[in-house]
């Protein structure tokens, strides 16, 4: 059997399969032709040579870091990569001193790929806008986060910004099946999968790229094959690798799973709420926050069409305080049903915010006398 820790394939061999299949040229990338498709403008613009300052925003695993890559090598400028989570202000002044004499002594110009970028904080950003205007430093930044609240505006202001949508199933299969035919490991086995298989697979990880490969390597790996003979995926290996990946939850997750909630219990699709309500809880989300948030629910949509939604969304908020998870989930699925299928009405909830306007408009209306507390 193959040593494959101690074997004398190249060392690349030891990098995760996700950074050895990184594409090198457009021929290679898959997903985003939105954006980077012929004609687009991000293409003109890299094809001119022409980027100046860009922010890359979307869900990992998308191709965020890879079209840098492919940027530096189609570029003329030079191209330097910091990471936002081990940089410091003295790294990006460093890049900024060496960017400034690259121009003048030989007017190249210079690429700073910053990863991670929401992890800068202001002050951190605030040093690279003088020299983004200047033109020496050409700025691209990655984050998962929504550049519009995470990032400086000025920064943003600067910056062209495309948006990374989670990858198609038929982007990561074609993906997929180029790693199995062309890795300088995989190529070693005859890897087979059901299309089923490969399909549920897939599925699992929300158009994760990275995640799909480096777990595929990993269940190649755990196979223990001799080279040369054939490798078969299971449902089985599957699920073992399923129990261990990484589920995406930031803040901007955070927002959107708990307003598609609120949406979807407002249109009475009790099925769909239970759905974000169980990636909140998966995801590791406080119950409380969920509870607070159909407290808040009973009144403003439920409101006078049913006044025990108030009561049992209370309930709920209650059990959350003594019960933990798993098996609050019940008591959250509970409340999220009934109030899925209550009525609606908004009546007291406008009726409160109109009288609130009403009061700042006209704050010292005097209180009628016969209502006033005198005695006669």
């Amino acid at each position: 059997m193959s040593d494959l820790f101690t074997s004398s394939i190249d060392n690349d061999t030891r990098k995760p399969l996700a950074y050895r299949m990184a594409p090198t040229s457009f021929s290679d990338f898959v997903g985003q032709g939105e954006i980077v498709g012929e004609g687009k403008l991000l293409r003109k613009l890299i094809d001119a040579d022409r980027i100046g300052s860009l922010i890359f925003f979307g869900p990992p695993g998308t191709g965020k870091t890879s079209l840098a890559r492919i940027i530096a090598n189609r570029t003329e400028s030079k191209f330097i990569d910091l990471n936002a989570v081990e940089s410091k202000v003295s790294d990006v002044r460093v890049v900024i001193e060496e960017a400034k004499k690259d121009f003048s002594y030989y007017r190249k110009k210079t690429i700073l790929f910053v990863d991670e970028i929401h992890r800068f904080n202001k002050s951190q950003q605030d040093v690279l806008l003088k020299d983004l205007e200047s033109g020496i430093i050409q700025f691209i930044g990655a984050t998962t986060a929504n550049p519009l609240y995470s990032l400086n505006s000025a920064l943003v202001s600067r910056s062209k910004l495309f948006e990374f949508k989670p990858l198609t199933f038929f982007d990561i299969k074609q993906a997929v099946e180029n790693a199995i035919k062309k890795d300088v490991l995989l190529k070693n086995w005859t890897i087979t999968i059901d299309k089923d298989v490969l399909k549920k697979y897939i599925y699992s990880f929300d158009g994760d790229l990275r995640q799909v490969l480096n777990n595929l390597e990993l269940m190649v790996l755990a196979k223990k094959a001799d080279f040369g003979s054939e490798i078969i995926l299971t449902n089985e290996d599957i699920e073992q690798v399923i129990l261990h990946k990484m589920v995406h939850y930031d803040e901007n997750e955070h927002y959107d799973l708990i307003s598609a909630f609120i949406k979807s219990m407002r249109a009475g699709k009790e099925d769909d709420a239970l759905y974000y309500m169980a990636r909140m809880l998966l995801s590791g989300e406080d119950p409380r926050f969920v509870a607070r948030r159909m407290v808040i629910f009973a009144s403003e949509d439920v409101g006078l069409s049913d006044h025990s939604a108030l009561l049992v969304a209370n309930a709920v908020y209650s059990a959350t305080e003594v019960i933990g998870m798993p098996e609050v989930e019940i008591n959250l699925a509970h409340a999220c049903c009934y109030l899925s299928r209550a009525g609606k009405s908004r009546e007291s909830y406008t009726k409160i915010k109109d009288i609130m306007q009403r009061v700042k408009d006209k704050p010292n209306d005097s209180v009628p006398s016969h209502l006033r507390n005198w005695k006669i």
